[in-house]
């Protein structure tokens, strides 16, 4: 594997030590020592003052700012700053700018969740040129020329696949029709989940007709919009999955409003448990999925300080630590995805634990 600018960088600024303590050893300079946590070499210790910028897919979507906030968290325990900044809306261009401010403030690491898989890759081009170490997390991208570690909410395949059990487990039947109320059709983890669960769908449940997906660009508005489209157009339709916090609740909200539209729907998908906690307990909807995106949040932020403090880099099999969540090894590159760190499997909300989360 090449080595990456942002090592280049930090190896750079290690050798620049070195020829300072080197001098001041010469001129008879003596020191009983730093602090453990400072430097950052090869030695397994993080540097101080890291920036790191996070920039979420908006700033207004909830998910995102817990995800930002568990971010947060991690650079205050080492040390360092984070930078938020993105669009209010959940598009590609609204990021660019986020990515230029993160270059021009000489920013030590990107930690972004991104809106499009390719549209994002010139400006993250220049980013990794100037030796910012790069972390995907939520929603990945795929460049060529440089690599980057992503931080996966939970594996791919397990997401897409346990969110159709979970709806034909609710219906109470593995017929009829079904659709899907996603984010942005160009959300990389969103496609994804449901490119698995077209594949589960065909191999598990082959009497279900997924009969459209439709896209609410995690705006409330624009989600109730096209939600209502699809009752619509659809009469018959049985149950929808919303892989989106945004969609979700939604929905449930809309169906909580319509109980003749409730009671033949059965709604499920990935939504957090503070927004879903009166819809479960109404029984709008029986049961949901998620990871906490405050820990998704975090493991990337002590993913990106380790990164650019060269404590541990992209091969496969590489470890890090990661505060209160333990240590982390990185996964080869699969298919579209390279160099990967899962957070750990989601969980299944319901009436008889959704008063134990709190996020």
């Amino acid at each position: 594997m090449k080595q990456h600018n942002f090592t280049r960088r930090r190896l750079a600024a290690v050798a620049s030590t070195v020829l300072v303590g080197v001098t001041l050893a010469a001129c008879g300079s003596s020191s009983d020592g730093g602090s453990a946590s400072s430097g950052g070499s090869g030695d397994g210790t993080l540097q101080e003052g890291l920036n790191v910028y996070f920039i979420p897919k908006d700033t207004q979507n909830p998910y995102e700012v817990l995800a930002d906030q568990g971010g947060q968290a991690a650079l205050e325990e080492l040390g360092g700053t984070v930078t938020i900044s993105s669009g209010t809306e959940a598009t590609a261009a609204a990021q660019i700018p986020s990515i230029q401010a993160a270059i021009q403030a000489q920013a030590d690491a990107i930690v972004i969740a991104a809106n499009d898989p390719q549209a994002l890759c010139p400006t993250l081009q220049q980013a990794d040129s100037a030796g910012i170490a790069i972390v995907a997390f939520d929603s990945d991208f795929s460049c060529d020329g440089f690599d980057h570690l992503f931080i996966n909410q939970a594996d791919t395949t397990t997401i897409g696949t346990a969110e159709v059990d979970l709806l034909v487990q609710n219906m109470g039947t593995d017929s009829g029709q079904i659709a899907i109320l996603s984010a942005a059709a160009s959300a990389t983890n969103q496609n994804a989940w449901i490119d698995a669960m077209k594949t589960y769908i065909d191999e598990k449940y082959p009497n279900l007709e997924l009969v459209d997906t439709v896209y609410g660009n995690d705006d409330p508005a624009t989600s109730l919009t096209v939600l209502q489209g699809l009752l619509s157009a659809y009469p018959d339709l049985k149950g929808i999955i919303s892989p989106t916090t945004v969609g979700i609740s939604t929905a449930a909200q809309y169906l909580s409003n319509n109980p003749d539209v409730a009671s033949r729907i059965t709604l499920t998908g990935l939504g957090l448990p503070s927004q879903m906690r009166e819809y479960v307990k109404s029984g709008v909807v029986k049961s949901f999925a998620l990871w906490n995106p405050t820990d998704l949040g975090y493991l990337a932020g002590y993913a990106a300080a380790n990164l650019a403090s060269g404590t541990t880099n992209l091969d496969t099999g590489a470890t890090f630590d990661a505060g209160r969540l333990g240590s982390y090894t990185v996964d080869a590159p699969a298919g579209d995805t390279g160099p990967s760190v899962v957070l750990g499997p989601p969980t299944t909300f319901d009436a008889t634990n959704i008063d134990d989360f709190d996020f």
